[in-house]
């Protein structure tokens, strides 16, 4: 069987776990992951800026259905680029019966962007969803599958129906996944649904190689769960501990803020290692463990090894907007780089890191400078509308829009749209009233002592650079597990 990976590389924001990076750290002989969020509009707004490099237009070339790939040409790719001050073309939102150009786009754009990270090497690519982003995971699964994805990373929530799907779609069976909808009961289930069949007719391949999948989780309450899954087993776990960057786990005591305004997480908030190690699944350990001494430390707990996102967001190759990168790197190395736990910033519900930098929306005067708008919809959440059908709402969208749809105005007290904001921290930022959307910058806790080595010398760093770094003094941990 394949060498474990001692180094997982996260899988962070949208566009950020570019494939550019997950291919430097893949080909290092560790586990490269593309961040899956939003890879649909992701490619869309590429296609509109011309495909720089021309990199898309490749990845399509090796794609099943050609004619797919015309009619997402045809729809998004301007040869000329988009006329400055124009918007970028609308995708349109996910939902229960999104139409069909949606769902193609939705799978080549995760088809090519693996593809790219896995080119011209033999090492191994996963790529990561929010569970909690749950309309498009069927789609999304698939064309990373047909570009032969080796793992599935997946947290957020609770993602207990991922084993059986990827059984399924390899099979080129059809798979229903179960979508979250506020006031409907255990017998008014909804789902999405997709048939390989249906969508590639003869152009058919199966088997596909059934990737790994590793769910990401916070407790050893839900490890349990997952492991008794009559949907199936994960084949591993990324413990991630309260001060990794994105989107945390809410303490599992009830919501206490300290005098910034962020969770207190206690005891209840560790996970027993040695509790989760007699699961007999491997697991890696995520959150502040970006350093030689934390990966062997985690190791001799009984990990199979580390996952680590901050440091390599701000590395040469990560998707991060050069300015914005080189404003955090050169905080962090002056000790001014702040990361705050913020209870509301996020439509999710879950708490998220936020980094405070100038002219993003850290800052409350820009934040609350924004005119409201909810034009992507990756984390509405479903609801049953007095009619039955199912409608679809976000605390972070115009607050009238939101308590129309039967939400509360409290909740939309102190949202971000993480959606318009992280596509913006990648140089994606929409138009609206002729202003770019403003972004925003997740990071762990730990980012400034990282940045303070391996940015020391001149303010920039590879991929490369960072695992040089984390294996450095630990050389004989390096792909010691077998799966």
């Amino acid at each position: 069987m394949t060498p474990l990976p001692t180094l997982i590389q996260g899988g962070m924001g949208v566009g950020v776990s570019s494939w550019q990076l997950a291919q430097a750290v893949s080909r290092t002989g560790q586990l490269g992951v593309v961040s899956g969020v939003a890879l649909d509009v992701v490619h869309a707004r590429r296609l509109n800026d011309g495909d720089p490099g021309g990199h898309l237009r490749r990845a399509y070339e090796g794609f099943v259905r050609p004619d797919i790939v015309e009619r997402v040409l045809r729809r998004y790719y301007r040869a000329s680029g988009r006329p400055a001050g124009t918007r970028y073309l609308t995708v349109p939102s996910h939902r229960l019966d999104p139409p069909s150009s949606l769902i193609d786009l939705t799978v080549l754009a995760n088809f090519a962007e693996v593809s790219l990270a896995k080119h011209g090497h033999d090492g191994r690519i996963g790529i990561n969803y929010l569970e909690k982003i749950q309309l498009p995971t069927l789609y999304a699964l698939y064309g990373a599958m047909l570009a032969g994805v080796d793992a599935v990373l997946m947290g957020a929530g609770i993602p207990k129906e991922i084993p059986h799907v990827l059984d399924l779609l390899a099979a080129g069976q059809p798979a229903t996944y179960r979508i979250s909808v506020v006031g409907t009961t255990a017998q008014d289930e909804r789902v999405t649904r997709f048939d390989p069949a249906a969508f590639l007719g003869d152009a058919l391949l199966t088997p596909l190689v059934r990737p790994r999948f590793l769910a990401i989780i916070a407790s050893n309450t839900l490890a349990s769960f997952l492991a008794k899954s009559a949907h199936g087993r994960p084949d591993g776990f990324v413990v991630e501990g309260p001060i990794a960057g994105g989107h945390n786990a809410p303490p599992r005591a009830a919501l206490v803020l300290d005098a910034d305004g962020q969770p207190v997480y206690g005891p209840r908030d560790s996970v027993d290692l040695q509790a989760l190690s007699e699961l007999g699944i491997p697991f890696w350990l995520a959150g502040g463990y970006g350093s030689p001494d934390r990966l062997r430390e985690a190791v001799e707990s009984g990990a199979a090894g580390i996952q680590v996102g901050s440091a390599f967001a701000l590395c040469e190759e990560s998707g991060i907007d050069p300015t914005i990168k080189h404003e955090t790197i050169d905080r962090a190395l002056h000790g001014t780089l702040k990361v705050r736990t913020d209870p509301r910033a996020s439509p999710s519900g879950y708490p998220f890191k936020v980094a405070t930098l100038d002219n993003t929306l850290s800052n409350l005067e820009t934040y609350l400078s924004r005119q409201r708008v909810c034009d992507l919809g990756f984390l509405r959440t479903a609801y049953l509308r007095d009619d039955d059908k199912v409608g679809y709402r976000c605390p972070a969208e115009p607050e009238d829009d939101f308590v129309g749809k039967g939400g509360t105005v409290e909740d939309t007290a102190g949202r971000k749209c993480l959606c318009n904001g992280l596509l913006a921290t990648i140089g994606l930022a929409q138009l609206h009233s002729a202003s770019p959307e403003l972004p925003i910058v997740t990071a762990g806790d730990d980012l400034e002592r990282v940045v303070r080595v391996l940015g020391a010398g001149n303010g920039t760093y590879t991929a490369a650079d960072v695992i040089d770094y984390l294996l450095s003094g630990t050389a004989a941990l390096v792909n010691s597990g077998t799966a």
